[in-house]
């Protein structure tokens, strides 16, 4: 069984950053596919972004492309997200989420429902 641990959340000021991380236990951690998802209060979750097992394919949202990165270190099993330029409507609780790594990378990695494994989520809330 795979568990996720999030960590980096907190309150920041319009234009600032944060750096979100994802500590992952339990499974071999090259062998998943993560993601970030986010979700705003009354609103329903939205992709943000996801990385092959070993790194080497990425994909943003329209909404963070250019602003976000999202990377990791597999001797760390950590999956990290990068957040620079961040708006109000950056506003949400973010949560890591995983799967095993089939080596496809389409559009239904966009939806939470293909994932099988999630963290507990962490908040960042961006002030203007």
């Amino acid at each position: 069984q795979v568990q996720l641990v999030e960590s980096g959340g907190g309150l920041v000021q319009a234009g600032g950053s944060l750096t979100l991380s994802c500590a992952a236990s339990g499974g071999v951690f090259s062998n998943y596919l993560m993601a970030w998802f986010r979700q705003a209060p009354g609103k329903e979750r939205d992709f943000v972004s996801f990385i092959s097992g070993g790194g080497g394919r990425t994909y943003y949202a329209d909404s963070v492309k250019g602003r976000f990165t999202i990377s990791r270190d597999n001797t760390r099993n950590t999956v990290y997200l990068q957040m620079n330029s961040l708006q109000p409507e950056d506003t949400a609780v973010y949560t890591c989420a995983a799967d095993v790594d089939t080596g496809y990378y389409g559009s239904m990695y966009t939806r939470g429902r293909n994932y099988h494994y999630w963290g507990q989520g962490t908040q960042v809330a961006v002030s203007s």
